[in-house]
């Protein structure tokens, strides 16, 4: 049965990574297969307009200056990250699922709320998650922790010319995508609500796989069915991520020659394959989400020791 852990501040005794700086929202130490894990995607999980009129017309005039500057930005659709809720089926002793509950959003409103300058003041003070941040984009991004056969973990260095944390360690990763699927709105009638539902669900297993394909290169025959671990949130602009355990059947070694070919290899300049204590030790130049990425990796490792 999966070990679950729910709205917990992340705890550690390891000194090579900053707890405060994430939190883990959710912790699946035994993973989830795709079976476990659906989705609701709703319009009641989209974001909510702040009262505050001038604080709203921040996320236009951030996004023009961002785009004036750079006019490559695409305002792309994203899933918005609105919760879950966890079921035992079968009862107390059966098999864990999760539901995350998705809405709607998109690039423009994250530059303008999650990566705003003044982005705390879009929270509203609270200790649940959905309520702190309901006026914010919170676009779920992904991330893999990428292990190989000789049991060496994957981690790239970002380029300098990458919009967030230029220079830092990460996972492979970016999001699960609505118009892969054809989404583009909630414009679509109840019947469909079962089969949207469906698609949505598949394509968090598959977009992470896509992710990982594009930026370390490897063939998506050598990725294992990916397990759901968790999602981790940074404090910082409260970025959540939804992180996932992949098993890759090539070693470290054949890894590294199809790096030198990866489709999004600009988006970083060297690509890592190290064992867990010096994964451990390059926390300190991650994200907070990733931080907390590797923090739901450890919890699955040490939950396969007492196993």
């Amino acid at each position: 049965m999966a070990n679950v852990a729910m709205e917990k501040e992340a705890k550690s005794n390891s000194s090579s990574y900053d707890p405060s700086s994430f939190k883990l929202l959710l912790s699946v130490p035994s993973g989830l297969s795709p079976s476990q894990l659906s989705v609701s995607f709703s319009d009641a999980y989209d974001r909510i307009p702040h009262s505050d009129a001038t604080l709203e017309n921040t996320i236009s005039e951030i996004w023009e200056q961002r785009t004036l500057k750079n006019n490559s930005l695409f305002n792309g659709k994203k899933f918005r990250y609105g919760g879950y809720v966890l079921h035992a089926r079968g009862g107390s002793a059966g098999e864990q699922h999760v539901c995350l509950h998705l809405g709607l959003t998109d690039y423009r409103t994250f530059v303008g709320t999650n990566l705003s300058p003044i982005w705390e003041r879009f929270l509203v003070p609270s200790e649940d998650d959905s309520d702190l941040c309901q006026h914010t984009s919170s676009p779920l991004g992904n991330g893999a922790v990428v292990e190989t056969i000789d049991n060496k973990i994957l981690v790239l260095k970002r380029s300098n010319n990458v919009g967030e944390f230029p220079g830092h360690f990460v996972f492979p990763g970016g999001h699960p995508e609505p118009e892969e699927i054809g989404i583009t709105s909630h414009q679509y009638t109840k019947e469909l609500t079962d089969s949207i539902n469906i698609k949505v669900s598949q394509e968090m297993f598959d977009g992470i796989v896509r992710e990982v394909v594009e930026e370390i290169g490897v063939p998506g025959f050598s990725l294992r069915t990916p397990a759901f671990i968790g999602i981790s949130r940074r404090v910082l602009n409260v970025r959540p991520t939804a992180f996932f355990f992949i098993k890759c059947s090539l070693d470290s070694n054949e890894v590294q020659q199809f790096y030198c070919n990866a489709e999004h290899s600009y988006e970083s300049t060297q690509l890592y394959a190290v064992p867990m204590i010096e994964l451990e030790n390059m926390t300190s130049k991650m994200p907070g989400c990733h931080r907390g990425g590797f923090a739901l990796y450890k919890m699955m490792v040490d939950a396969r020791k007492i196993t």
